[in-house]
Order: structure tokens, then sequence, then C-alpha cells
């Protein structure tokens, strides 16, 4: 059985955009040709918040001043058929309002301000326009469960 992944990814805000990373650099990458937040994998040892503020820098040479968690996404993807081998992620989504630092260029894509307006109109995952929504709407910690076929099509959500 697999351990589950742990990620953080966050949505880092300024005059009504969003950072988005349209990841197009790396050839074996689930999101590849996708616009996602900035974020990655827990390192060993590592809390939420410490994953959170490495990732934004190694990704974006950005330090955030101001973050908010903001939920915990459930992801499981992979072959339904060998329920051993699917993939279960636990996902901390934070948004952030306050940094400093100068832009880098980002080996895993291109660093994009997004109108949040104009979000849904990206190629982004369907389970991405869900958590989308709940940022708009809710301003209270969330949990959300995001289910994948093998095919990548979203056939179950469950939110709390």
């Amino acid at each position: 059985m697999r351990q589950p992944e742990l990620t953080t990814l966050c949505y880092i805000e300024k005059d009504n955009k969003y950072l988005m990373l349209h990841r197009v650099k790396k050839e074996k990458d689930i999101n590849k040709d996708k616009y996602i937040g900035v974020g990655g994998h827990f390192e060993y040892g590592e809390s939420p918040d410490e994953c959170l503020l490495r990732e934004v820098k190694e990704e974006t040479g950005l330090t955030l001043l101001s973050y908010k968690p903001r939920g915990i996404v459930t992801f499981i993807y992979g072959d339904a058929t060998k329920p051993e081998e699917r993939i279960v992620e636990y996902m901390h989504l934070y948004t952030a309002d306050e940094f400093e630092g100068e832009m880098i260029c980002c080996d895993e894509g291109d660093l994009v301000w997004v109108e949040k307006s104009e979000v849904y109109d990206l190629p982004i995952w369907e389970g991405d326009k869900i958590f989308f929504k709940l940022l708009e709407e809710r301003e209270d910690y969330f949990s959300l469960k995001l289910v994948y076929s093998e095919t990548n099509e979203l056939v179950q959500v469950v939110t709390v």
C-alpha cells in the first residue's frame, strides 16, 4: 500500500489577480499544460506552513508576509481496479496577499498573473474549479475530496 503524498498549494493574490504557474517545462508531469498555484511536496519533518514558505520561495523567489490556510483537499487518482496502487494526496490549500522580493524564473513552468475572473477559462483541473468557487464563497476552512478516474475524469466530489 502506498503512503499518502503531502503537499501545499498557494494562490498569491494581487490587484484581483492570482499568480498561476503554467506547467510547461517538465515532460513527465501530471499537471503538464495546466495552470495551477505554487507549492509542492513536504520535506521530511516540515509543517504545512514551512513547506508552503519554502516552496513559494523556491518557485517564485517571493517571501510570503501574509498568508492564510484555506482548506485541505484530498485527491485520489489512478487505476480504480488496483486500489492499493491509487495515489492519495492531502493538499494544504493557502491564499496569500502580501509578499516581498523579486520574482524569478521557475524551472517547472511560466509564472503568470491571471485575472480572477479569467481563471475558469484556463486549462485547469475540473476539481480546481470547485475549490476556486469555495475560495470565492467561503471564509471558513473547508475540506474537499476529489476522486479522479484513471483517465483523469472527476468522478466524485465531497465537500465539508
